[in-house]
């Protein structure tokens, strides 16, 4: 079996780092809707889609913060289930890499929404550059070869 990358295990934290957040402020918004668990007034959702939190508490709870927690176990165990490479557009390469970048590109997503729909924090800061650093990691030469890149892809 191919060593791992040094870099492979600096995404992999990463990844835990963001699981961490996406399931504080996930939890938090489920649980209290309203925001007040985590100090947010309702008044921020005006311009946005929703009333409460409950719906954004949803998605943070599931596509940052369990998924990120589930993709740096695969990153780094590298597990060969058929079913989870089902929306991985590159064949022939392992679906959590592949994910891992769309996890990078959803971050970035979801912070510019943020800031668009319920305006600026720092925090929107470091998670933005957190999704910025999770692709450049993906992106890394070594962790490419090792998930399946080579000259012919």
């Amino acid at each position: 079996m191919q060593k791992k990358p040094f870099i492979l295990y600096v995404l992999a934290l990463l990844l835990a780092f963001q699981s961490l957040g996406g399931l504080f402020g996930g939890i938090s918004l489920v649980l209290s809707p309203s925001g007040q668990i985590m100090k947010m007034p309702s008044a921020m959702l005006e311009g946005s889609p929703f009333n409460t939190f409950l719906v954004p508490g949803f998605i943070l709870l599931l596509i940052l913060g369990i998924f990120p927690g589930f993709l740096a176990y695969a990153l780094l165990r590298r597990p060969k289930w058929r079913w989870a490479g089902i929306l991985n557009i590159y064949h022939g390469i392992h679906w959590a890499w592949t994910y891992s970048l769309y996890l990078g590109i959803m971050l970035i997503i979801w912070i510019l929404v943020e800031i668009v729909w319920i305006d600026y924090d720092i925090l929107q800061t470091i998670y933005g550059m957190a999704g910025v650093l999770i692709i450049i990691l993906t992106l890394w030469p070594s962790n490419m070869r090792y998930f399946g890149w080579n000259n012919d892809h």
